[in-house]
Parts: C-alpha cells; sequence; structure tokens
C-alpha cells in the first residue's frame, strides 16, 4: 500500500498551481479524447468550474477571455478545442516585454530637472502674448524655487534670466525685465504648524482630612 502513495515532487509539475491539480488532470483528460466534439463539450465544462474557482476574476473584463487562454496554457498549447476568442501561443507567452525607453538627458543644471526644460521648449512654440508671457514668468519662478531647494542661500533673478536665456538657446530673454520674480522668502515658505494651546485642566486637590466618627 505505501508503494502506492504518490509525492507532489514526483507528480506533473501544476502550470497553474491556484486551479489544483484535479482540475490539471480534467484538462489532460480533454486532450486524450478522440473526437473533437467531446474536446469541444469538455473544454466549455472546464470553463465553468475554472470561473466557480476564480469568482474575484468575474468583475474583470474579458473575464472568460482570460479563462480560455488559462485553459490552454494548462494544456501546454496542446488542447485542440475550439474557443470563441483567438488562441494564444508559446511564443507570445514566452516572448519578453520592450526595454523602457528611460530619458538620457545630462543637464547642465540637474536641480533644475528635465521637465523644466521641456516647459520652456514649449514655451518658446507660442505666439506673442499675455499668456506666454505669464507661461515665462511662471517658469522662471519655478526655476528660482529649484535653485533654492538646491542652494538654500537667496539667488538673484539674473542669475535665473541667466540660466532661462541659455536653456532656451536665446529664444526667451528676460534680462531687460523690470519686472520681478517672487521674493525668496515668499517661495520657500512652509506650512506653520499650528500646536494646541488650550489651558491645561487645573487637578482638583483632594483634601487628606477624613471625618473622625
Amino acid at each position: 500500500m505505501i508503494d502506492n502513495l504518490e509525492y507532489n515532487t514526483e507528480r506533473e509539475h501544476l502550470i497553474i498551481p491556484e486551479y489544483g491539480r484535479h482540475l490539471q488532470k480534467m484538462i489532460n483528460y480533454a486532450k486524450s479524447r478522440e473526437t473533437k466534439e467531446e474536446r469541444n463539450k469538455l473544454a466549455k465544462s472546464i470553463i465553468s468550474v475554472m470561473g466557480n474557482l476564480q469568482p474575484h476574476l468575474r468583475d474583470v473584463p474579458d473575464f472568460q477571455h482570460k479563462l480560455w487562454d488559462q485553459l490552454f496554457i494548462m494544456s501546454d498549447f496542446e488542447l485542440d478545442a475550439d474557443s470563441p476568442y483567438p488562441k494564444p501561443s508559446r511564443e507570445e507567452l514566452s516572448a519578453g516585454p520592450e526595454p523602457l525607453k528611460y530619458p538620457q538627458n545630462h543637464p547642465k543644471y540637474r536641480f533644475y530637472g528635465n521637465n523644466i526644460k521641456t516647459m520652456i521648449d514649449v514655451a518658446c512654440t507660442w505666439d506673442k502674448g499675455e499668456m506666454k508671457e505669464a507661461l515665462i514668468y511662471t517658469i522662471a519662478n519655478h526655476m528660482k524655487k529649484c535653485y533654492l531647494n538646491w542652494n538654500k542661500d537667496s539667488v538673484e533673478d539674473t542669475v535665473i534670466f541667466d540660466h532661462l536665456f541659455e536653456l532656451s538657446n536665446g529664444k526667451i530673454n528676460l534680462k531687460n525685465s523690470e519686472e520681478d520674480l517672487s521674493d525668496s522668502s515668499s517661495l520657500m515658505r512652509t506650512k506653520s504648524k499650528y500646536s494646541n494651546k488650550g489651558g491645561k485642566k487645573s487637578k482638583k486637590k483632594y483634601s487628606n482630612n477624613r471625618k473622625r466618627y
């Protein structure tokens, strides 16, 4: 009797262990059927069982599509049955995702960040007017705030104007501007924390003198 015991280490590998070994055996049985009509009937029954085993997937878009894909994956793509959806292939499953393209910019003034250069390029494409002028001064104030985050000392507006002129390739020139940027203290102002200043509750003093009877 002991010789007939089965150990998990000796059993067939489960492709999707969440469904259990009994469902894997049902799929293997469906693969062994000779007629396609019988395989189609068994495949639909297996899909129904899979849906009951994974009730949390019912709210997922394309719920049935996911179940059919998992059915063919667990059959090792060997189940010859009709599916209402395109069958997945082994190549699609094994294909890795495309590598992400990380920005390789190495800006001269890194404390401004990469986004500030994008904002400057967009501002250069705008037509002259109040909107463009407002955007340029917003960018300049943001640059001043970034500079102060990097260097806690105060910074002159002329330094920001020079950097803006350089980063815009000479397209934005505020060097002769009569308008000043926001004050450094207002840019670096943080929210003050208010502490509870409630009065202390006076503790009652209890007399140790007790009436003697």
